[in-house]
């Protein structure tokens, strides 16, 4: 049983995966997608995206970090996979599931799933360019508009030579809209010969426990069910036996995350606008997110904020 987070662009970025991993339970991170037009990427690129690169592909916690590449370019793909691998990316993980209409509209992430050979070609392409001890995996969604292809796609992201396939449940269409068609996942699993993450509208133990029944699959991937409630991973870990973290365990957190924000721009507005998104999801599991939330809601000051965030930790 292995727990991944999941790779949310603009969600879920290096600090992001430094603060869960440490919180604990995880097991593998991935990062936001490294977007491949037609060029060889700078290494600066990598960097921005995936800082655990200089830490030997791992977060703090020393939880691997896979670079996640996103594009349709098959030759410029496997060159910068080929990079990835060369910077010491722990494993290379290909977009075929994002759902964002500007990436759809430049023929990126989930539109690619209307073309199941070019899927085939990109891996193939991927996997011969990537070292063979250097993982190549991929996330798909059900479909485009509809499912009619989702057992072709999966089949020809397996057939050629992926490790490994996140599959979220779910197409383009329906967005991130309940339900997460988890029976899907399993019909996939059930037609190809690798491994096979099942992803998709998991926020508790419960749907945790009902996810790996229904899907079959022995890992688990979760976005912003961890980002809502970031001592799930540990709980899943420890067979739910683990009491829920309280608000005072998990403040010290908030106010972590917020510096490390200060410490990664300089731009006054960003440690705000983040600390903002991510109480928006942790009020969905503490009222006392919502109560911080409205504290800081016309704040944007950092200084300020950060004497807010202080004390409230001391309360």
């Amino acid at each position: 049983m292995k727990l991944v987070l999941a790779p949310m662009e603009g969600l879920v970025d290096d600090v992001m995966r430094d603060v869960l991993t440490r919180v604990g339970g995880i097991d593998l991170c991935v990062t936001e997608f490294v977007r491949v037009t037609s060029v060889l990427l700078p290494t600066r690129t990598f960097m921005r995206l995936a800082p655990e690169l200089d830490n030997q592909g791992n977060t703090q916690a020393g939880v691997p970090v896979r670079v996640q590449l996103l594009g349709s370019d098959v030759s410029c793909l496997a060159e910068n996979g080929a990079k990835a691998a060369s910077l010491g990316a722990p494993g290379v993980d290909l977009n075929f599931g994002c759902p964002a209409p500007t990436v759809n509209r430049h023929r990126g992430g989930a539109v690619l799933l209307k073309e199941p050979e070019l899927l085939h070609q990109i891996v193939a392409a991927v996997r011969r360019a990537v070292p063979s001890a250097v993982p190549v995996t991929a996330k798909m969604r059900l479909g485009f508009e509809d499912k009619s292809l989702a057992l072709e796609c999966a089949q020809a992201i397996a057939g050629a030579g992926a490790d490994e396939l996140t599959v979220h449940g779910r197409t383009k269409v329906e967005g991130y809209k309940p339900p997460a068609h988890w029976d899907w996942i399993a019909r996939i699993r059930e037609s190809v010969d690798i491994p096979v993450t099942a992803n998709g509208e998991v926020w508790t133990m419960a749907d945790y426990r009902a996810i790996r029944e229904e899907s079959g699959c022995d890992t688990v991937m979760i976005g912003r069910g961890l980002v809502a409630c970031p001592d799930l991973a540990r709980r899943i870990a420890a067979g739910g036996s683990a009491e829920p973290m309280p608000w005072s365990e998990m403040m010290p957190w908030v106010l972590e995350f917020f510096r490390m924000c200060r410490q990664k721009s300089g731009e006054e507005r960003y440690p705000a606008a983040r600390l903002k998104q991510w109480l928006g999801l942790l009020k969905r599991t503490w009222p006392e997110a919502e109560q911080l939330f409205e504290a800081v809601r016309r704040e944007q000051e950092s200084e300020k904020i950060e004497n807010i965030l202080i004390a409230r930790q001391v309360k």
